[in-house]
């Protein structure tokens, strides 16, 4: 018969201050070692001569797929992209459309 685990010891070794606060995550939710792009439904298209470079867009994403560089956005991330259409919502400039069947 095996010996049962004294759970108040799992932890024993492990202090408060060295573990995440809350379990939180950092950094988006997805993988960049999967491309799960082929999971969205609807495509988000960019219109370069509406897009004012506000960046709004950008930390909206829940997958990080709009990377900026030097401090301006480039296009999306489709291997990555769900299609969830947030990006679309947030611009104020109508340069985000999400397209279907693309």
């Amino acid at each position: 018969m095996s010996k049962a685990t004294d759970i108040s010891k799992i932890n024993e070794h492990s202090p408060y201050y060295d573990m995440t606060p809350g379990n939180q995550i950092y950094g988006g939710g997805g993988s960049r070692k999967f491309c799960t792009g082929e999971w969205r439904t609807k495509t988000p298209v960019i219109d370069w001569e509406k897009c004012t470079q506000c960046l709004l867009c950008t930390p909206v994403c829940p997958d990080s797929c709009i990377p900026v560089k030097d401090g301006k956005r480039e296009d999306f991330d489709l291997d990555h992209c769900k299609g969830c259409g947030i990006c679309e919502r947030v611009c104020s400039f109508g340069a985000i459309t999400m397209k279907e069947g693309i």
